[in-house]
Parts: structure tokens; C-alpha cells; sequence
């Protein structure tokens, strides 16, 4: 039987499991090349499939115990403008936040409003330890997104990644589960 992903709601978002008519959506966004360009994951072009493929590993890998990727929904119009999930470790108890919104929906807050629900959840019903983040050093607006949520930089690593044939650096934040209900009170 398969395991029930719950769903989450902000006063502006819906969070739920990806569904596969979600994968034009995704291909449309995703496939911006500005929201490539300041990810580590996401290609470009963004070929045919892909979406499809990405959100087909959902469900096995949650239900392994590995990961929770949502839809980040606007309540408003009902519009998939991005994605948010967490990628687990459980050997350590820990977990990578990651995330991306579409172009035309940034500096709105959307993110950092789901990311506050993604830890809430990672804490409090997946028990972890501890949750991190990293962000390219000139994708300054993800990095604002993690010190919005109580993060601290934990790590500059120069020239730590390949995008497109360039080395960048990349810095490192974390929260620990004790430090984020502190935060939250």
C-alpha cells in the first residue's frame, strides 16, 4: 500500500505531492533558463520527459524514507509556481532543504513562506536532527531565503561546483532542530 504524502497550507500556498499532469507546468518553469542557471540540478534546455521522469521518483523515495519534494501551489489561482522538498539522510538525522520558483513569482516571499513549513516539518514530524542548505554564492536571493528562515552559514566552499563549464562557490547553511525552536517562539 502506498504511504500518504500529507499536504501543507500557508495563508498564500498549497504544498502537495506532485502529480504527473503537474509535468508541463514544471517543464515551463523549470525550463527558464534563468532558474537553471542559479541551481545545481536543474538542466537546460530542459528536454521533453524530464518533468515526467523527476516527478515519477516522488512517491518510491518517500516512501523509502529519502525524500518529500512538493508543488509549491498559489492558493489563489491555483498556479504551480515551484517546488520545495528535502532530501534525507537518515543515517544522521539530517536533511538538505531545497528549492526553486518560477521566474515571474520571485521576490514575493513564496519561498521562504513554504521553506518555513518544510522545516516545521522536518523537525517536528520527520524528527530530524538537523537541516541544511547551500546556494551558487551569486544566487544571493536563495541565500536571503535561508537567513529569513534562522539558518546560519556554516561553510564557503570556492569554486566548489561546476554550472556550465565554470567553477562557482557555493556556501553552506544549517539549523539545527534546538536553534529553529528558538527561532520559532
Amino acid at each position: 500500500m502506498m504511504e500518504k504524502r500529507p499536504q501543507f497550507e500557508t495563508k498564500r500556498l498549497l504544498l502537495r505531492p506532485f502529480k504527473l499532469s503537474d509535468a508541463p507546468r514544471v517543464k515551463e518553469l523549470a525550463g527558464d533558463k534563468a532558474i537553471a542557471d542559479t541551481t545545481l540540478n536543474i538542466p537546460h534546455p530542459y528536454e521533453d520527459g524530464m518533468a515526467e521522469e523527476w516527478i515519477s521518483t516522488h512517491q518510491p523515495k518517500f516512501e523509502a524514507g529519502e525524500l518529500v519534494n512538493y508543488a509549491i501551489i498559489l492558493k489563489s489561482t491555483q498556479e504551480l509556481i515551484g517546488a520545495i522538498g528535502l532530501t534525507i539522510n537518515k543515517r544522521f538525522s539530517r536533511a538538505e532543504l531545497g528549492y526553486w520558483i518560477g521566474k515571474e513569482y520571485w521576490n514575493k516571499g513564496y519561498c521562504t513562506e513554504a521553506a518555513k513549513v518544510m522545516l516545521e516539518y522536518g523537525f517536528n514530524k520527520l524528527c530530524l536532527h538537523k537541516i541544511v542548505a547551500t546556494h551558487i554564492t551569486r544566487n544571493s536571493a536563495s541565500g536571503n531565503v535561508m537567513k529569513k528562515l534562522g539558518m546560519r552559514g556554516e561553510g564557503f566552499f570556492k569554486e566548489h561546483v561546476i554550472k556550465w563549464k565554470k567553477f562557482e562557490d557555493v556556501v553552506s547553511y544549517g539549523i539545527l532542530k534546538k536553534g529553529w525552536k528558538t527561532n520559532t517562539e
